[in-house]
């Protein structure tokens, strides 16, 4: 404790004293606190909200002054706090981190009505649409207040979407009245963060506000431009080792077979590729009977020239599949085609 705090809390009644130390041992069993506007909103909302956030964050709502006073109390960077600690305001603690924190409290918002004197907190629009109000003077108050309103088909609409205030102006009475009627609620009621401190850094709603999903798709495109740079750099790492291998596994044995060299996981393939290649042969011969029986009447097949399994230089902007990779590898160390040399046999 500072010695301005010290000879703050000296100076206080008793039961102040008491009230700051309660905060004090609320802020220290948290490790994110920061402060709401409590503004605006109705004590019994206020007690609903404090409800929805038990087991996840505490709110404490008290004196300015008191608030201030156990922030500096605390110190640890905390007392920049007390810079918005002002109008209708309470402290929040949750060990969430910030921003989760915000985000919390933005879902748990709710559209409210608005009330005349108060500030537009956005633009105001009267959408187009039928309002389902029967024809009378409620369309001269629509008009009044700049909605394009007219009786149509038996009942008022709005022709047009209509903005008849923008943000930051003063709600008139007669614009209350018809926002009433109309059921719209421009305005939500809910905890404005105001700013939070955790692990020693300040944090402002506009640094918490993130598009998740956004974030989310720049961190796989990340991950994905990664992966492949290692791969084309030829740089291993234990995500990217194992498709190294399947590469170098392929190149060895599209190699293999272009030398024609006899290794035992290449001569099945190297015998399909003559077997191939003498049918295709075969069914460029005129005459049947220059042909032996197991090969007359035989279409050309396409030579194979590189194994199935070959794949292409550049990897994919996002990470390969591994088990895909590895059931192609052993499909084709399993696919020891047996009757590849039944048509070269029968000839020989």
């Amino acid at each position: 404790m500072s010695a301005e705090g010290e000879r703050k809390t000296e100076t206080i009644p008793q039961w102040k004293q008491d009230e700051v130390d309660d905060i004090v041992g609320m802020i220290e069993s948290y490790e994110s606190v920061g402060v709401v506007n409590i503004a605006g909103i109705p004590s019994r909302q206020l007690q609903d909200m404090r409800r929805d956030l038990h087991g996840t964050a505490e709110l404490r709502v008290a004196r300015n002054t008191l608030l201030s006073r156990a922030v500096e109390e605390v110190d640890d960077g905390l007392e920049q706090l007390t810079d918005y600690v002002a109008g209708q305001v309470g402290l929040i603690g949750t060990n969430d981190n910030p921003f989760s924190l915000f985000q919390s409290l933005e879902a748990s918002k709710t559209p409210a009505p608005i009330g005349a004197g108060e500030i537009a907190p956005n633009d105001i629009v009267i959408p187009e649409g039928d309002t389902g109000v029967d024809p009378g003077p409620f369309v001269g108050e629509l008009q009044s207040v700049g909605a394009d309103a007219r009786i149509q088909e038996g009942s008022i609409q709005v022709l047009s979407d209509s903005t008849v205030l923008d943000a930051g102006e003063e709600v008139s009475q007669e614009l209350a009245n018809v926002l009433n009627e109309l059921g719209i609620e421009p305005k939500e009621v809910g905890l404005d963060l105001r700013a939070v401190f955790a692990d020693g850094v300040l944090f402002e709603p506009d640094e918490l506000e993130l598009d998740v999903e956004a974030y989310e798709s720049d961190i796989k495109a990340a991950a994905g431009r990664a992966f492949n740079l290692s791969v084309n750099a030829e740089y291993p790492t234990a995500t990217t080792a194992p498709t190294l291998l399947q590469s170098a596994r392929a190149d060895a044995k599209s190699l293999a077979l272009q030398a024609a060299i006899e290794d035992p996981e290449v001569v099945p393939d190297l015998v399909s590729k003559a077997d191939a290649q003498v049918r295709s042969l075969a069914a460029q011969i005129d005459d049947p009977e220059a042909l032996p029986e197991e090969l007359q009447d035989v279409e050309a097949e396409a030579a194979t020239e590189e194994p199935a399994d070959d794949q292409d230089d550049t990897a994919s902007d996002e990470p390969a599949d591994e088990d895909a990779a590895a059931e192609e590898a052993e499909d084709d160390d399993d696919d020891d085609d047996e009757d590849a040399g039944d048509a070269l046999g029968a000839m020989f």
